[in-house]
C-alpha cells in the first residue's frame, strides 16, 4: 500500500479498535505525522503493510491519546 493508504488504514484501525471518532483518530495520526512518527514509512514504502498498520495504530494510540 502507499504511504497515504497506510495512514488511512492506521486511522481506520484506531477508530475500529479503540472506539475513537474519525475526527479524533485523524487528529491523532496527524500529530504523530507531525512528530515524524511515520518518516521511515515515507522513505521505505515496503514497510507500509497491513501488519505494520496494526502495530502503528497501537503505538500511535498509546503515545498520542
Amino acid at each position: 500500500m502507499t504511504y497515504e493508504e497506510h495512514l488511512d488504514e492506521v486511522t481506520t484501525l484506531i477508530t475500529e479498535e479503540y472506539g475513537l471518532s474519525d475526527a479524533a483518530a485523524i487528529q491523532m495520526v496527524m500529530r504523530a505525522q507531525a512528530d515524524d512518527f511515520f518518516s521511515g514509512h515515507d522513505d521505505d514504502p515496503s514497510i507500509c503493510t497491513l501488519e505494520r498498520a496494526h502495530q502503528d495504530a497501537k503505538a500511535v494510540f498509546k503515545k498520542y491519546k
